[in-house]
């Protein structure tokens, strides 16, 4: 298969770079793989039933397509084609020629190949007998490993490189699902590839004469894609939206039941094992044993301590989760999409990667796109999902077709940087709202409705309607807009806002629960859910989450979120909290499940809204719960909290002063104000003014009052004026010192 590799890579040392009046090539990856003209000027490398080229271990085939754009639309540019790498769900296989037209129309290149195990690499009964058995010895599916699957594909786009075909500049990668998670990884790796150590190497260019040079990912879109798979399929609730660093921490949480009973059936069929006579997601090996883990999964409780449950999960996050990736190096651009009601894979899932890249690297593009798509029991909307790919189009164009640099036409501006969201919207048949933009996550819910309850509630171990359950499980259940009676179940606990007064508000984030449980049983669990009553009395889901909550016999002050979602409570509806003993057949029910005893509940609903709307509902968030020993997301640093033009003027006892909020930040949440006075010749030392805190939005101007001090009120009745030195500071924003500013007094009255 690889006879001409070595005199290929030999001969592309001794000549240079294809021009752009270069014909499409009539092979790649060595002459593996054949290439074809098309009938629109296109060049399609692909083979019939497969075209597979050996990867970086020297023996596993892996089956790929490759295209180019045709030639007289898009000359190849001498440095090569930009180039799109397109990765298949779970259990799937590579991308088709029409599934590439979306990029090579817009003049890139694209790759895609069928990962170890899955389609023609290794994964059907006939690729193995084609194959032979000694080359797919390690053609078993890795579930997405970084130093096998993931390799894999920097490894051939490195051949791409070094046949001259493609920029090692401007190499991007975009994948949905399974396809998600590949591309998440490549973009925390950027310019690195993982051994099969685990150490780290630079992701070099393979062959031709750049052979060694180092290739660097140039931007990633991964749509629906998870960052710690551990987390994403036995959540424990432990992680939230307002700090920055989110492991998996805390207890061992409770399997997504219905999701993973049906990833594992219907990718575990297309599996090969290097085991003779092994079947359905068996193997020797501990690193890739999907029937050992799934076997221990379901025998449940009790998770903690066994040696087997934390393995798996370490293996889990080492290998084949992307935010446990190395992050000395800041990501490759990346624009990331989570749906709202996507049960396998929320909106968390990406918040936990983009809350730590904005605190580390302040100045990393990275975006976050939420709308109402993806896995069950997303909607995917057409008209929605076309918003999303027009914003993914124009990042493409910006990082990976102009590299970064200046735009030039028909490209368009720099991308949006921050979030963007559009509504969750009932029926099927609603337009959704928005979109909405704001600069970080933080911002885009400036307003909080809440509400709190003191009686002590318990949840019972039989507590609550199964068919329930089953109307909102995401497999079998009746999609997004399912609805159930809204009335209060028994052994449930219940707690509900007020009615949404006229307008309604919008929930815009991670719904949070703060309250004192009791929980003897050290192998109990807390499903919730956050429902929309009608005035029809029926409800619909809005959010969900499955929660391991800390054992104890005596109340416990815990906190723990829902899934963040974005979705409007109509006038005259109720947003409804449920506390259940589980959330089966979604979530697996717990082996030992007792009383838990629920008390001083408080209900924080992040929205959209300002404070003061929904006549007063909407007011302002209060501070964060931070449970033990966790860092909150700071402000971004951009931008200086100012004085804005004006004197300082001092009327009775207070002074007057305006100041500036930057539009860049968040908001200025608890900015401080020193003013000092510097005397006339003759006196010395300075005088404290005033100071004191104030709060403003992003980009408000607005007139601070502070009382004077004593000393200040005293020298000022005396005289007219003093030039006094202003120190303002936000949290997360430099101060301004040495801010020397005129003050004059104003008597009462004129």
């Amino acid at each position: 298969m690889r006879t001409l590799l070595v005199l290929t890579a030999l001969i592309a040392g001794l000549v240079a770079a294809p021009s752009a009046s270069a014909a499409p090539p009539a092979s790649v990856f060595g002459g593996d793989v054949p290439c074809t003209v098309q009938g629109d000027g296109v060049d399609f490398c692909s083979a019939s039933p497969r075209s597979v080229t050996e990867t970086w271990d020297g023996q596993t085939p892996v089956d790929v397509n490759f295209a180019t754009p045709d030639p007289a639309t898009f000359p190849m540019p001498s440095g090569g084609y930009p180039l799109v790498m397109m990765f298949h769900g779970y259990g799937g296989s590579k991308l088709s020629l029409s599934s590439m037209h979306r990029w090579l129309d817009q003049g890139y290149a694209t790759y895609s190949q069928s990962d170890r195990g899955f389609g023609q690499s290794c994964g059907s009964q006939a690729s193995r007998v084609a194959l032979g058995s000694v080359a797919c010895t390690n053609g078993y599916n890795h579930l997405q490993d970084t130093r096998y699957e993931v390799r894999d594909a920097q490894f051939l786009a490195s051949e791409l490189v070094g046949e001259g075909l493609v920029d090692p500049a401007r190499i991007g990668a975009t994948g949905g699902s399974y396809g998600g998670g590949k591309s998440m990884a490549l973009a925390a790796l950027k310019n690195r590839i993982m051994l099969p150590n685990g150490t780290y190497a630079p992701w070099t260019i393979t062959g031709g004469p750049d052979n060694g040079q180092t290739i660097t990912l140039a931007g990633a879109l991964p749509e629906i894609p998870w960052t710690d798979l551990s987390y994403a399929l036995v959540p424990s609730g432990g992680t939230f939206d307002y700090v920055t660093d989110n492991v998996y921490n805390g207890r061992v949480g409770v399997q997504k039941q219905s999701f993973v009973t049906g990833l594992y059936a219907s990718g575990c069929a297309a599996f090969a094992f290097p085991d003779p006579g092994s079947t359905y997601c068996s193997t020797t090996d501990p690193d890739a044993n999907l029937q050992a883990w799934k076997a221990r999964l379901d025998q449940g409780e009790p998770y903690d301590g066994d040696p087997l449950v934390q393995s798996i999960l370490n293996e889990i996050q080492q290998h084949h989760s992307s935010y446990y990736i190395d992050h000395s190096v800041a990501p490759a651009p990346l624009l990331i999409s989570n749906g709202w009601t996507d049960d396998l894979f929320p909106a968390d899932e990406s918040l936990r990667f983009y809350n730590r890249t904005h605190a580390q690297y302040p100045n990393a593009p990275i975006s976050l796109m939420y709308l109402d798509f993806g896995h069950p029991r997303g909607q995917n909307k057409p008209a929605d999902v076309l918003k999303l790919a027009d914003r993914e189009n124009n990042w493409f164009k910006y990082y990976v077709m102009d590299g970064g640099g200046p735009p030039t036409p028909p490209h368009g501006p720099t991308p949006f940087r921050g979030v963007e969201t559009i509504t969750e919207a009932c029926p099927n048949s609603a337009t959704s709202e928005g979109p909405y933009f704001a600069p970080s996550w933080n911002a885009i819910h400036p307003g909080e409705v809440r509400m709190t309850s003191d009686a002590a509630q318990t949840i019972t171990p039989t507590g609550g309607d199964a068919s329930f359950g089953s109307t909102f499980d995401p497999i079998f259940g009746g999609g997004a807009c399912a609805k159930v009676p809204g009335a209060d179940q028994a052994g449930v606990p219940s707690y509900r806002m007020p009615v949404a007064p006229a307008g309604g508000y919008t929930l815009m984030g991670s719904p949070t629960v703060i309250a004192d449980f009791t929980m003897p049983g050290a192998s109990s669990e807390v499903a919730a859910r956050l429902l929309d009553v009608g005035p029809d009395g029926m409800a619909t889901l809005v959010s969900r989450g499955l929660w391991r909550p800390q054992a104890s016999t005596r109340p416990v002050t815990q906190v723990f979120q829902l899934h963040p979602n974005g979705y409007r409570f109509a006038e005259g509806h109720v947003a409804k909290l449920e506390l259940l003993p589980n959330d089966a057949p979604y979530g697996q029910a717990s082996n030992d499940q007792q009383n838990v005893t629920v008390a001083n509940l408080e209900l924080r609903l992040p929205v959209l809204d300002e404070p003061g709307a929904a006549g007063g509902a909407v007011q302002a968030p209060l501070p964060h719960f931070y449970p033990g020993d966790v860092r909150p997301v700071p402000t971004p640093t951009k931008g200086r909290t100012r004085l804005a033009k004006g004197r300082l003027v001092a009327i009775g006892k207070f002074l007057s002063l305006r100041v500036t909020c930057p539009a860049s930040v968040d908001s200025c949440a608890a900015a401080r104000i020193r003013v000092r006075g510097v005397p006339r010749r003759g006196r010395r030392g300075r005088i404290l003014v005033a100071r004191g805190n104030f709060t403003a939005k992003a980009g408000q101007t607005r007139r601070v009052s502070l009382r004077l001090t004593g000393a200040a009120h005293r020298y000022l009745r005396t005289h007219r004026h003093l030039r006094t030195q202003v120190i303002v500071a936000s949290p997360g924003t430099p101060g301004l010192a040495k801010g020397f500013r005129g003050l004059a007094v104003r008597r009462a009255g004129k």
